[in-house]
């Protein structure tokens, strides 16, 4: 059995889709069961430097990191009953979380240090879904004792953990708004709920008819984008979105789908990738959200497509998902560099995304403005560089520095040192012998 920072080599294989004959990569093996983190949490580090997943080739399942510039795996975790869905990367990506048994724990990637933040009382019993907050501050998850269910949001800091909502039906999956302090979480496939964090009263959103499927906030958190399943299996899945501050009208159709079971989208949900369940194309796609175009990227075959839970990197530049096609559950990627224009990766903590979409054309003349203001200054401040060197007392200047005149230069000639500099030529010339 391996241990914790044991390094494998790449397992990638890349094959040619029939259908489209985009390149697709499988990063894990399938003699071994892969997985992914649950679909809302952070799996993929800045610059696409490398992915946080579970396996289980080492015979228990692990957290692994995979180089993604050459596939090598390095073992991050020796837990016992780690929840791989549970694992996520924090902002900074210098650490990562996850559940392992009743015990949240905390760990380094560099010195996989790791430490216990929080465990889930003898009583009650953890259920599915764990999420970071957007600042990467405290985890949200779901204990349960009998009927009774209950939010609770531990600080990683090691503070005390509290309880932001109780129920007496089944939740799952909060997800903290960015921006905002407030928790969506799932009643089943049955409806989507909000609470405010200081635990306000909660409320059910008023979404379309039918079965909620994967929900999750947009990066902004001005909406929530879910997929629909209509109690008609004959109508289209659609992706919806529903904004908790518009009032009348909340809900809007974005697209209906190809049958999409499982969807993800880029930074500024103008891109969605799906994962249909149609039996005829079992197929990973793309679509634009101005016109609800559609664009087939490979086939994932998947015996449930609704393991797939397809999701691009933070820059949109590739589509991770995962699928038993070729045995036990592995993960693909696909590049997407000529399809999905790329995103710029997230700003500090803190930084308004909305604010950059509204006023990105004016950010954009402003620095314009700025480069062109200094490009003309350039020379300016050039040429009184060399206007004050010239005029520069260089003794002078020493003097100030030091507060006396240094010995090491002597006093100022009154004349211009060329009889001096003759003389002293004139001693060290060899003297010439006559023949």
């Amino acid at each position: 059995m391996a241990v914790k920072a044991a390094v494998f080599p790449s397992d990638w294989r890349r094959y040619l889709d029939p259908g489209t004959e985009l390149e697709v990569y499988r990063l894990t093996d399938p003699a071994y069961s892969s997985a992914l983190p649950a679909y809302y949490n952070h799996a993929v580090a800045r610059n696409r430097r490398f992915l946080l997943y579970s396996c289980d080739r080492t015979g228990a399942r692990q957290a692994f990191s995979m180089d993604l510039n050459n596939g090598q795996t390095r073992q991050l975790t020796q837990a016992e009953d780690l929840d791989g869905a549970s694992l996520s990367l924090l902002p900074n990506n210098l650490s990562f979380c996850y559940f392992a048994g009743p015990r949240l724990c905390l760990a380094n990637l560099a010195t996989l240090a790791e430490r216990i933040v929080y465990t889930v009382p003898d009583a009650f019993e953890r259920t599915a879904g764990m999420s970071l907050t957007p600042d990467g501050t405290a985890a949200l998850f779901v204990e349960r004792q009998g009927s009774l269910h209950r939010i609770r949001m531990a600080p990683l800091s090691g503070g005390e953990a509290h309880t932001v909502v109780e129920a007496s039906f089944e939740i799952s999956d909060p997800l903290m708004r960015p921006q905002h302090g407030q928790i969506l979480y799932r009643q089943s496939d049955a409806a989507l709920w909000v609470v405010d964090a200081v635990g306000q009263p909660a409320r059910q959103l008023k979404l379309a008819p039918g079965r909620v499927g994967p929900a999750n906030w947009s990066p902004n958190g001005a909406s929530v984008l879910y997929l629909n399943f209509p109690a008609d299996r004959t109508q289209l899945n659609a992706v919806r979105e529903y904004s908790p501050d518009a009032g009348a009208g909340a809900d809007q159709l974005v697209a209906k789908t190809s049958q999409y079971v499982h969807f993800g989208f880029n930074r500024d949900t103008s891109v969605f990738v799906g994962a249909s369940r149609n039996a005829a194309s079992p197929s990973v796609l793309i679509m634009l959200r101005i016109n609800g175009r559609e664009l087939t990227i490979c086939e994932h075959r998947a015996s449930h497509p609704e393991s797939v839970a397809p999701i691009f990197s933070p820059d949109a530049q590739r589509i991770f998902f995962q699928s038993d096609r070729d045995g036990k559950p592995a993960i693909y990627c696909v590049h997407v560099e000529r399809l999905v224009e790329r995103i710029e990766e997230p700003g500090p903590v803190g930084y308004d995304e909305s604010v950059i979409s509204q006023q990105g054309r004016a950010d954009d003349a402003l620095l314009r403005c700025w480069v062109e203001t200094w490009r003309r200054a350039g020379g300016e401040l050039e040429r009184l560089r060399r206007t004050e060197l010239e005029s520069m007392d260089a003794r002078e200047a020493i003097r100030q520095i030091f507060g006396v005149r240094s010995p090491a230069i002597p006093p100022p000639s009154p004349t211009s040192g060329l009889v001096e500099q003759q003389a002293w030529f004139a001693r060290v010339r060899p003297v010439r012998r006559q023949p």
